[in-house]
């Protein structure tokens, strides 16, 4: 279809494009930015006051398919991820049963393709089952459609799996996702400290991500293999990355739109929202995950996206199971973020946008050149957005079957900035606000 957008303000972070323009897009391409002269649009959507930006892409989301049907399906999932302006995600692959087989990744590639509401980038099990035992066959992933290998929440005990793991991966140069905690420093459920011994809480020290840090780091020093860290959560995690960075290691990161925003006070009197992966750790905590995506240090903010039913989640707080819904957040979540910090748009938007593309790499081919971007002769994954417009968030206005969210309404009593008004995948409209 070709599909004219007029009247917008076009932001493309990485040419620093930022200008009133019309768009001209056809057979899944954007054709023109500027004057679009006869262009003959099948459909024109009218962006007049609002922001024209290139899709979201989003380094972590469970969509619960295969297998937790009744916490999140793809159907539900992927609308959710286009209502948020989200055009590419990465699924991860602790589904059940897990996405350790070439077969498993197919389906959910051709399932998500048959939707046309998102791009979806599968991670393929590290080992098999993630038992933590037994590498998987990282080609035969890779063909199917992997762009990398994780072991998700599940720590790896056994240090001489890791090392094989970075030796096979450096060889063929795929990348693995760590998050780094310590398989038995880990087991808590509150961020060690004040509040969670005031609670009665057990706690998780800030141990058990540097250990972890200092392990990957060494391992990276020896393999060279490329290494994606995955919500760090703590100022001491930042300050190891800034000195593995600063060296020269091929290593990138991410944090989530939970510990960009909160911290452990906000648990509250056991509040079961909060009750998250990594843990909420102490303002300080906070403060410097935001400084350090701020100047880049970390390389892009993530929805986290966790869908977690009634059932799981009405429990004591020890007791319910850890995760939030968040891909209709990050949009929103990332511009009050941008706002506070006092930073261009484009720079704000750089963190769901291009830079997460950057750590995808080559992982996903052809379009590495385009996606996160607006350039001519690129894909046409756009997210129209009102950067002026605000919502509440409740589980009326989220279109996830996971309704739990720590920033809902009821609990902030705060309204989020910004609201998607449209989102193009490949040029067809995979959502358009009502």
């Amino acid at each position: 279809m070709k599909i004219c957008i007029r009247n917008g303000r076009v932001i493309d972070p990485l040419s620093g494009r930022d200008e009133r323009a019309d768009m001209a897009i056809a057979s899944g391409r954007i054709l023109t930015i500027g004057e679009i002269g006869d262009f003959q649009a099948e459909r024109t959507i009218d962006a007049a006051g609002l922001v024209v930006a290139p899709g979201l892409v989003d380094l972590a989301a469970r969509l619960r398919e295969p297998g937790q049907e009744h916490e999140g399906m793809l159907e539900s999932e992927l609308a959710a991820a286009a209502a948020g302006g989200v055009t590419s995600l990465v699924c991860l692959p602790d589904t059940d049963p897990v996405l350790d087989e070439p077969g498993l990744v197919e389906m959910l590639k051709f399932r998500a393709r048959k939707l046309s509401r998102c791009r979806l980038f599968p991670l393929g099990a590290l080992t098999r089952r993630l038992e933590g035992a037994t590498l998987t066959e990282m080609a035969e992933l890779t063909e199917a459609g992997c762009v990398g290998f994780s072991q998700v929440d599940v720590a790896l005990a056994d240090t001489m799996v890791l090392l094989r793991a970075l030796q096979y991966a450096a060889t063929f140069g795929y990348t693995v996702w760590l998050r780094p905690q310590d398989a038995w420093l880990g087991k808590g459920v509150a961020a060690q400290g004040a509040v969670a011994t005031r609670l009665g809480l057990s706690g998780v020290p800030v141990a058990a991500e540097t250990i972890a840090l200092q392990t990957i780091f060494e391992l990276v020093r020896a393999t060279r293999a490329r290494v994606h860290l995955c919500r760090l959560s703590s100022a001491a995690g930042v300050a190891l990355l800034r000195q593995a960075k600063a060296e020269g290691l091929p290593v990138t990161a991410d944090i989530s739109i939970n510990s960009l925003h909160l911290s452990d006070l906000d648990i509250g009197y056991f509040n079961a929202d909060m009750r998250l992966t990594p843990p909420l750790r102490q303002p300080a905590d906070r403060d410097a995950l935001r400084a350090a995506l701020a100047d880049g240090t970390i390389d892009a903010l993530v929805s986290d996206h966790n869908p977690v039913d009634e059932d799981m989640k009405n429990l004591p707080f020890g007791e319910a199971e850890p995760g939030a819904t968040g891909l209709e957040l990050l949009l929103s979540l990332a511009l009050q973020w941008g706002q506070a910090a006092g930073l261009p748009l484009a720079r704000t938007l750089s963190r769901v946008t291009q830079d997460p593309v950057r750590v995808l790499g080559d992982a996903i081919g052809s379009l590495a050149s385009s996606a996160g971007r607006l350039v001519e002769g690129g894909v046409a994954d756009v997210c129209v957005f009102d950067p002026e417009a605000s919502w509440q968030v409740g589980p009326a206005s989220l279109a996830s079957q996971g309704k739990h969210t720590p920033f809902a309404f009821a609990t902030t009593g705060q309204a989020l900035p910004g609201r998607v008004r449209a989102t193009l995948v490949a040029g067809t409209v995979a959502y358009e606000a009502p």
